[in-house]
C-alpha cells in the first residue's frame, strides 16, 4: 500500500456513503494522529484499537450521524505521496470559510488549521475535512 492515510479516508468515505456504524482500518501512528484531530473536532465519534483476524493492529472508528446525515460531507487527501503540500502559517488553507477544518502535520504534531495557527507553525496538509 502506497498511501495509508488515503486508504483510510476512502474507508471512511466508502463506510459513510453505505451508512455503517462502523470500520476498520490498520493501525498506524500517522492514523491515529489524523483520528485524534477528527474526534476532537467532532467529525467521528470515536476510534479504539482492536486486533483483525490475522493478530495485526486495527482501528475501529464509530462514525458519526446527525439526523440521518454523515458528519462528514466531504473528505479530500490534499498531500499525497507523489506531490507534497507545504504551507507556511499564512498560507494555510480554510475550508468552505472556516466551516471545515485542514489537517496539517507541523513540527509540533499533527493539529487542525485552526491549532496551527494559534501554535504559529505550518507543515504539510494531509487533508480536508467538511
Amino acid at each position: 500500500m502506497n498511501d495509508p492515510l488515503g486508504d483510510m479516508l476512502t474507508r471512511i468515505r466508502n463506510s459513510l456513503m453505505r451508512g455503517k456504524s462502523t470500520v476498520r482500518t490498520p493501525a498506524s501512528k500517522i492514523r491515529g494522529w489524523v483520528l485524534d484531530v477528527l474526534v476532537e473536532e467532532g467529525y467521528i465519534r470515536s476510534y479504539e484499537t482492536a486486533v483483525s483476524a490475522t493478530g495485526k493492529p486495527e482501528y475501529e472508528i464509530s462514525l458519526k450521524y446527525y439526523e440521518g446525515l454523515p458528519a462528514i460531507r466531504e473528505i479530500k487527501r490534499i498531500s499525497t505521496p507523489g506531490r507534497r503540500v507545504y504551507s507556511g502559517v499564512s498560507t494555510i488553507p480554510t475550508v468552505k470559510n472556516g466551516l471545515g477544518v485542514s489537517i496539517v502535520s507541523t513540527p509540533r504534531g499533527v493539529m487542525s488549521d485552526a491549532q496551527a495557527r494559534a501554535a504559529n507553525v505550518g507543515g504539510e496538509v494531509l487533508c480536508t475535512v467538511f
